[in-house]
């Protein structure tokens, strides 16, 4: 992560907003960084028309420079010592919090408390599209819970989110959880596949996906204290939100693809964000030279 770049939280007239913005200006303090406090225009529904050509574009503006105002005083009231940025955007809120994010260290957003499917959703677009990690956080939601999780599923996504929450839990001094949920075997058994080797043979073979999620972290980080879960019975999704329910803050890693931002972001990654349990953090792959 950049040490340079700045936390940028996207801000809207909510209660979940008001929490992000609250935990995005804890987390500069914590990181030595300035916040960038955002709000996006949004252009979407004005069917085309030159936004300078709508007669109340002036008064919109005006309530969200009003909005930006009010956020930077409260960042002020809790952070004095802060170095605070405030900025209007305007266009798609998705496509324009993703490309602040190229200059961002990490974009912090409210929850939208949609229920599973919303695919419009805010904050699930700007997680797929953005090039930093996403934290997204709930009402109410700080960091009063105890403990890291991340979920894993073999991918270099999700060992690249395992470095991001190892390093997190190192440095809050939590310990890390890494869960690894897979439906089976035991739906394929109620299915009519054979119980006997069958089922411990696929056992064996998750249970390596495992260990090598967890791979060398006790040599990286000697302090920190790792337990590795194995879920077979749970959706991945609902098995993630279980784990997360009392944690300072889940990771996992955006698997996505196609051209949809459900397939953007990842099945898993997009269920559990219409029901954030904890502050929980989507990571980017971060692409190699050798990457096409």
């Amino acid at each position: 992560m950049d040490a340079h770049k700045p936390v940028a939280v996207g801000i809207a007239d909510s209660a979940p907003s008001k929490a992000a913005l609250l935990w995005a200006a804890a987390r500069a303090r914590r990181q030595k960084v300035p916040l960038a406090i955002l709000h996006v225009l949004d252009d979407r529904w004005m069917a085309g028309e030159r936004i300078e050509a709508l007669p109340y574009i002036d008064v919109l503006r005006k309530s969200a420079m009003d909005m930006l105002k009010e956020a930077g005083e409260t960042v002020r009231s809790a952070e004095p010592d802060l170095q605070v940025s405030r900025e209007l955007l305007e266009g798609s809120v998705g496509a324009s919090l993703g490309k602040y994010s190229e200059n961002a260290s990490m974009l912090v957003l409210g929850s939208s408390g949609h229920s599973r499917g919303a695919l419009t959703d805010r904050a699930l677009q700007a997680a797929a599209t953005a090039e930093c990690p996403v934290a997204v956080i709930g009402t109410g939601q700080g960091s009063s819970g105890q403990g890291v999780v991340v979920g894993v599923d073999g991918s270099r996504e999700s060992t690249q989110a395992v470095a991001f929450a190892a390093a997190e839990a190192d440095a809050l001094g939590e310990e890390l959880t890494v869960l690894y949920a897979f439906t089976g075997p035991n739906r394929w058994i109620r299915a009519g596949l054979p119980s006997s080797s069958f089922a411990g043979h696929v056992e064996e073979e998750e249970q390596v996906v495992l260990a090598e999620a967890v791979a060398g972290l006790r040599q990286d980080y000697p302090g920190l204290v790792v337990h590795g879960v194995l879920e077979t019975v749970l959706e991945p999704a609902d098995a993630l939100v279980r784990a997360a329910a009392d944690a300072r803050m889940l990771v996992l890693g955006s698997r996505g693809r196609g051209s949809f931002g459900r397939l953007l972001l990842g099945s898993t990654a997009h269920g559990v964000l219409t029901q954030p349990p904890c502050p929980t953090v989507i990571t980017r792959l971060k692409k190699s030279r050798h990457d096409t």
